[in-house]
């Protein structure tokens, strides 16, 4: 099957993050599907921290990174795109969401998820990860990225729900 390129326009959107590894590991998921990466201060690091470039490699010149200096200044800069929230919690499962092209997959820092302001942008638009373990509270960040942005693709490249 042949992929299109440069085919959907999906953003992913990391508010707040702390840890550059998982910042440079979500940053080369963007880089092999063509999605954007919007990263909202304050971060946790440098751009410019060996961590997050090791994490990243070389695919650094393939991402195109966008960096706001607050959410506010996000979302003015993008009114018209749909905003979809993963956090934790007892929400509708992420494959539960119909994705389009152009979507903004948002997700919160490590240690605290979404405020609950920015949660109440679009209180319809928000899901979770089911966890099957009540033991295990949280999952890594840039392993929910790639869950969630897999299957956003899934969806509108092969136009299944």
């Amino acid at each position: 099957m042949e992929w299109p390129m440069e085919h959907q326009g999906l953003g992913v959107v990391l508010v707040a993050p702390q840890i550059p590894q998982n910042t440079g590991n979500i940053a080369r998921i963007c880089a092999a599907t063509f999605s954007e990466l919007h990263l909202v201060k304050p971060l946790g690091f440098s751009l410019e921290d060996a961590a997050l470039r090791r994490a990243g490699l070389d695919y650094w010149k393939e991402v195109r990174l966008f960096l706001w200096e607050g959410w506010d200044h996000f979302t003015a800069a993008n009114p018209r795109k749909r905003l979809l929230f993963f956090e934790t919690g007892t929400y509708p499962p992420y494959f539960t969401a119909s994705f389009a092209p152009g979507d903004m997959l948002v997700f919160g820092r490590e240690t605290k998820g979404l405020s609950q302001r920015i949660l109440s942008f679009s209180p319809h638009f928000i899901y979770s990860i089911p966890i099957l373990n009540g033991k295990v509270r949280s999952l890594n960040l840039a392993n929910c990225v790639s869950i969630v942005l897999y299957e956003a693709l899934r969806q509108i490249l092969l136009g299944k729900k």
